[in-house]
């Protein structure tokens, strides 16, 4: 699974990774990295090397903070968290959007080997309350705007507010160095917890260029490039799009909040070259109206790299159609990392395509007996690369056949392209026929009434189970449930079709696009007879 050193040269070169700069500052480049490895502290610190005074990042309430600023502003976050009595090994709870302090606290934590727990902005206050306790966290830094949140917590727990902390930093002195712990913190990320409670999966530290090489021999990122990072930060694809910007000493722009036009006039006002997001925030930029005048310019965008959830059945064309080819989809998860990455010409192909496995990646679909399928037919995913997790931090783990991680969804390879068929537990089994809710997703999700969908299995008193359809329609459109029922009737096999249906204004959602089926589920009261 790893990459040889040529290839990882080439890639390296193509991506303007080794033009050539000023000798002292790639001696102390390479150095920095020798010393600190490849985390985000490490990376953070090779790019000040090289890049001192090139823009790091530009923040919607902070402005612009250079390489050389932020490593200055990491290293007091270091010395302000021992003042606090953080020491390695503790784990320090983050809860915060996208914004320079964040990264501060990520690299200032790392740096002294404090562990990092990332918390999901979206965790109500009893949700939270319960990922602390079963994360040992001992103690928490938090937006301003999370202080509802944050009040269910215990009152012994340290309980820190994004505006004193930020006094704490100012009035701290730039140390002369950082002493590089025996071991860098961890940084431990949330499973997306859509069905049950979220899992602490603790990040790897990447061991050489393999991982970013990967990434970019497909995702065609270059050194300084100007990075709009909407994923939330908090989550796998986001922290990765800050690694990633790190390492290629991109500048990185961060908003508190996405909002799809403020998103659509950054692009165009930065001239940004990459975009990282989540699937519902390209949908939600290309809902906006149209411009009357003609005078918006489509931006120099060269990426967009999404990642986090499935797009809605030919929204990948449509998009494309609108920016460009420069749509870059990456299927994965928080325990495998990547596994497939869909390319423009994939996905002009295939819409529906997760891509292909890219460097150095195993994947292959077994069946219930551990046997490769054939193309063509359905299997359990497993993947294998550099990164993938070494189990949670309650001590579970996830499926693993010779060294390769369950992903948890199913899927087969047509024509050298692999597809997602559904999660493996989403499948059911209703009137003896074997049914999965993506296919009824990807049909009702065409129609013009509709603008998202999610359906799903319920228990069943006569058919063991049977498919809810949850359908939230486009402004001014109208749909009954007898005029779904028809729907797929007349396009799928009669079992497949939903024994009932519910509108709603719109579905609900995590903080990294996904949706909630747990709260959609606590919506159906009982089993229908």
């Amino acid at each position: 699974m790893g990459i040889n050193l040529a290839t990882v040269g080439v890639v390296m070169a193509k991506r303007g990774m080794l033009t050539p700069g000023p000798p002292h500052r790639q001696a102390r480049q390479l150095y920095t990295l020798a010393r600190w490895g490849f985390g985000l502290a490490g990376e953070l610190r090779q790019a000040a090397a090289r890049s001192p005074k090139r823009v790091a990042i530009v923040d919607d309430q902070r402005g612009r903070v250079t390489y050389g600023e932020l490593l200055d502003r990491s290293m007091r976050t270091s010395e302000a968290l021992r003042a606090k009595g953080f020491r390695p090994g503790d784990k320090l709870g983050l809860l915060a959007r996208n914004h320079v302090g964040a990264v501060e606290i990520m690299t200032g934590a790392s740096a002294i080997g404090v562990d990092l727990v990332l918390l999901n902005t979206g965790l109500s206050g009893g949700q939270l309350a319960g990922v602390v306790e079963e994360q040992g966290v001992t103690g928490v830094i938090h937006d301003d705007e999370f202080d509802a949140a944050v009040s269910e917590l215990p009152d012994t727990l340290p309980v820190i507010r994004e505006s004193d902390w930020v006094a704490d930093v100012d009035a701290t002195p730039v140390p002369e160095t950082v002493d590089k712990p025996n071991k860098n913190g961890r940084t431990i990320i949330l499973t997306s917890g859509t069905t049950g409670t979220p899992k602490g999966a603790p990040r790897k530290t990447p061991s050489g260029f393999g991982p970013l090489v990967t990434v970019i021999d497909r995702i065609p990122l270059r050194a300084e490039d100007t990075i709009l990072i909407s994923a939330p930060i908090f989550h796998t694809w986001g922290y990765a799009a800050m690694q990633l910007s790190f390492a290629l000493r991109a500048t990185i722009i961060l908003q508190r909040k996405f909002d799809p036009q403020v998103a659509k006039d950054t692009l165009e006002r930065e001239q940004c070259d990459a975009m990282f997001a989540v699937p519902v925030m390209l949908q939600r930029m290309m809902e906006l109206p149209s411009d009357p005048g003609g005078k918006a310019r489509r931006p120099r965008l060269r990426v967009v790299a999404t990642s986090g959830s499935a797009y809605p059945h030919g929204f990948t064309q449509r998009f494309m159609d609108e920016y460009g080819d420069v749509l870059y989809n990456l299927y994965g998860s928080t325990e495998a990392s990547w596994v497939c990455i869909a390319t423009p010409a994939d996905l002009r192909r295939d819409a529906d395509t997760a891509g292909t496995p890219p460097l150095g990646t195993i994947v292959k679909l077994l069946d219930e007996d551990g046997r490769e399928v054939t193309d063509g037919e359905t299997g359990r995913i497993f993947a294998g690369n550099e990164l993938v997790f070494d189990g949670y931090t309650s001590g579970q783990t996830k499926d693993f056949v010779d060294g390769l991680v369950s992903t948890g969804d199913m899927g087969h390879v047509r024509d050298g392209l692999y597809f997602i068929d559904g999660r493996d537990d989403d499948m059911i089994v209703s009137g003896g026929e074997n049914v999965y809710p993506i296919e009824v997703e990807s049909l009702l999700v065409e129609h013009p009434a509709v603008r998202e969908v999610s359906v799903f299995g319920v228990p069943d008193p006569e058919f063991g189970q049977r498919l809810a359809a949850f359908i939230a329609l486009r402004d001014g459109e109208s749909l009954t449930e007898d005029e779904v029922k028809e729907h797929v009737k007349a396009n799928r096999a009669r079992h497949v079709v939903p024994r009932e249906v519910h509108f709603v204004d719109e579905l609900p959602r995590n903080a990294t696009g996904k949706i909630l089926a747990r709260e959609l589920r606590e919506r159906i009261t009982e089993p229908q007879a």
